[in-house]
């Protein structure tokens, strides 16, 4: 609600003419109870016809201009909120794909999953209609201050109903805080399981873990099922409550009223009157008492959105050079993940000319793909520099840099998207003779070519639904693609084949004869074979740099 309030108050001049449409649309829906009064002690009482007809007439044309200011006051409200709602939104994906690696990674998946369901709260609590049953609730004194000229006992004894209504909303708000906030996460968690199952399906069955995700699905099942129906009970105690207070207050002005009309003091059709603005009175704060669950949500969706805004994001400012030529130096370099006791290395301190050919070796958790991702920028140095073409990693533009990469990960994934879309970079897909020769180079034409979809064929769940080698091949195609100077290449014969693993060697051969600087983070003898120099980082902390003899490649494989 706070987040609504906001809103509204910033734009002060459309708050005005929500306040003025919200007054107007109020006081003519006085219309309606008054007309009742009048039929009821003026034209039952003396049967004059011209009377009902005008009464009516004069009622109609209030109730269409009633309709007329409630729907200005929905197309204000949905201007105010268009541009939050769509900036929420996009901003929330944007901090989803633009954040720092590190930073984003750190946070629970369950989180991450989240966030965007989050805004969806935050939306659904601030529709047009919400804002205007908000904007009603202050109105209801419209009707009380009518009821009170009507009979002054009714309108003290129906003004104490309502602020009990109005206590009651409050406290039904408040108190749903911290369970909505535990429902999110625990709905986050299930969305999780299911997305595991789902990715997992082979491994699931192959090594029999169904009944322990069964287990795991029941148990965070019913946390989550145990919160939601202590929201759904408080919602419905309240929805109880809130009815109870509407009979209860039609049952007391008609029963105060009637002893008033005995004693003379009201007469009939001013009761009738008054049960009516009663009624309209307590309308709004029971459709506020209702929206509490919903305002509770996006208090916490509110809440979490404004804990991913805190992630440091990705930098978008930076220079490019004129003219990268491919020189790689590592100054004084060393990285550490937080809270580790020792860093994974340290003291590296390495140059290569433009056209060099690195292999980076080590065992398993040595550090060989943190290396590739500090040189892509995914990660950043705790100590130390790398410099390209002399000029600091951090001072570059990132999606500049990315730019002058052939990168090729060891564990690629992809968007849900055909596989031209997938080969595409930055500035969209390649042309045709382009794309038809990566794809020659990453030897995926048979595979293409066989397929009814053709390059149009989806990919789903990142790659899921093509086999571990058509995958690396779609992998190398797109980091071919990019055409860059350096080549970055982690593990990039792993899983495939033999004549999956001949094309990498070709593609890695073609980019050196080329003047293009090739590191390689591979324990294959071939690749190594291929090596100007071998960076070692099961030395520790400080890796050691092995010259050898430079061999081709493609001729090492064969």
């Amino acid at each position: 609600m706070k987040e609504l309030l906001s809103r509204l108050l910033a734009h002060p001049v459309i708050l005005t003419e929500l306040i003025a449409a919200s007054l107007l649309a109020n006081l003519l829906a006085l219309a309606s109870p008054l007309f009742v009064i009048q039929v009821l002690n003026r034209y039952v009482a003396h049967g004059v016809d011209t009377t009902l007809a005008t009464l009516t007439a004069g009622v109609l044309l209030a109730i269409l201009l009633e309709l007329g200011f409630r729907q200005v006051r929905l197309r204000l409200a949905g201007a105010v909120n268009a541009p939050y709602d769509e900036g929420l939104s996009e901003g929330a994906f944007g901090i989803l794909t633009g954040s720092k690696t590190a930073a984003i990674e750190s946070l629970p998946e369950a989180l991450r999953l989240e966030v965007i369901s989050a805004t969806d709260s935050i939306r659904a609590a601030a529709t047009p209609a919400n804002v205007a049953a908000l904007l009603d609730v202050p109105f209801a004194l419209v009707f009380i201050v009518a009821l009170y000229l009507l009979s002054p006992p009714l309108a003290v004894m129906a003004g104490g109903i309502l602020a009990v209504v109005f206590v009651v909303a409050l406290i039904s708000l408040l108190s749903l805080r911290g369970t909505a906030r535990d429902a999110l996460l625990a709905g986050g968690r299930r969305r999780q399981l299911v997305a595991s199952a789902v990715a997992t399906g082979e491994a699931v069955r192959s090594f029999n873990r169904a009944s322990f995700l069964k287990r795991r699905w029941l148990n965070e099942s019913e946390a989550f099922l145990n919160l939601e129906h202590r929201v759904a009970a408080r919602h419905g105690l309240i929805q109880s409550l809130t009815q109870s207070a509407q009979a209860l207050l039609g049952v007391a002005v008609i029963a105060v009223g009637a002893v008033l009309v005995v004693k003379g003091e009201l007469d009939v059709g001013a009761l009738i009157g008054a049960n009516i603005l009663a009624s309209r009175a307590l309308g709004p704060l029971v459709r506020f008492a209702q929206m509490g669950d919903g305002f509770a949500k996006a208090r916490q969706g509110l809440g979490l959105v404004r804990e991913f805004a805190k992630l440091p994001l990705e930098r978008k400012e930076g220079t490019g050079l004129v003219d990268f030529r491919g020189s790689i130096e590592f100054k004084d370099l060393a990285f550490a993940y937080p809270g580790a006791r020792t860093p994974l290395f340290e003291s590296l301190n390495l140059k290569l000319e433009p056209g060099a050919v690195l292999v980076v070796a080590g065992a398993n958790g040595v550090g060989k793909t943190t290396l590739a991702q500090l040189l892509v920028g995914l990660l950043e140095p705790s100590r130390g520099q790398i410099l390209v073409d002399g000029v600091d990693l951090t001072q570059i533009a990132p999606e500049w840099w990315r730019c002058q990469l052939v990168y090729l990960p060891q564990e690629p994934r992809f968007l849900d998207a055909s596989l031209r879309d997938n080969m595409a970079g930055a500035d969209g897909a390649p042309d045709e003779a382009e794309l038809q020769r990566v794809i020659r180079a990453a030897g995926l034409k048979s595979f293409i070519d066989q397929n009814p979809g053709g390059l149009d064929q989806q990919v789903t769940g990142n790659g899921a639904n093509l086999s571990l080698g058509i995958r690396r091949r779609l992998a190398l195609a797109r980091a071919l693609a990019g055409g860059g100077m350096l080549g970055i290449f982690d593990e990039p014969t792993e899983g495939l084949d033999r004549e999956g693993a001949d094309h990498v060697y070709a593609a890695m051969n073609e980019l050196v004869r080329n003047g293009r600087t090739v590191i390689a983070f591979s324990h294959d003898p071939y690749v190594l074979k291929g090596a100007q120099s071998v960076l070692d980082l099961n030395a520790k902390p400080v890796p050691k740099l092995l010259k050898r003899a430079p061999h081709d490649t493609k001729e090492a494989a064969h």
